[in-house]
């Protein structure tokens, strides 16, 4: 069954994502980055940014966070079995720092209905605690019929 057009638009609860700085090196380390913005506390406390400062595909973690909602909502009705993720891009307007708090709304921008599959875009819009946009990510997904 096809998903349906009438859900372009559909939006979901904002998110709340506290940047802890031990997460952010964490995930400095995972991507295997030596980048002292993002590991180094003396070097990123004398920087302009006076933080750790996360690294760009950091988006990913917070942005992840309202894709599980959207995959398991009752009135889209995803085939979680026939879904596969297509791509990702992000616009980045303002640095994240350890101690944001950042904001995260999502919303459908596109749904596509193909002979054999359905495409679904999805637009996560993340502001910080200063209400400055930060990140604009479109995440789209393909489910196979």
């Amino acid at each position: 069954m096809a998903i349906d057009k009438k859900y372009i638009g559909k939006q979901w609860p904002t998110m709340v994502y506290e940047v802890g700085k031990e997460k952010v090196k964490e995930f400095a380390k995972a991507i295997k980055s030596t980048n002292p913005y993002y590991l180094d506390d003396e070097f990123a406390a004398k920087s302009k940014y006076k933080a750790i400062v996360a690294p760009p595909t950091f988006a990913v973690v917070f942005g992840a966070k309202l894709i599980e909602p959207i995959f398991f909502d009752n009135e889209l009705n995803l085939n979680l079995a026939m879904l596969v993720h297509g791509e990702q891009e992000f616009e980045f307007y303002d640095v994240v720092k350890s101690g944001d708090v950042l904001y995260s709304d999502a919303k459908i921008i596109n749904i596509e209905n193909k002979e054999k599959l359905d495409v679904i875009a999805i637009e996560i819009m993340t502001k910080n605690q200063e209400k400055k946009d930060v990140c604009k990510g479109i995440y789209t997904f393909v489910v196979r019929k």
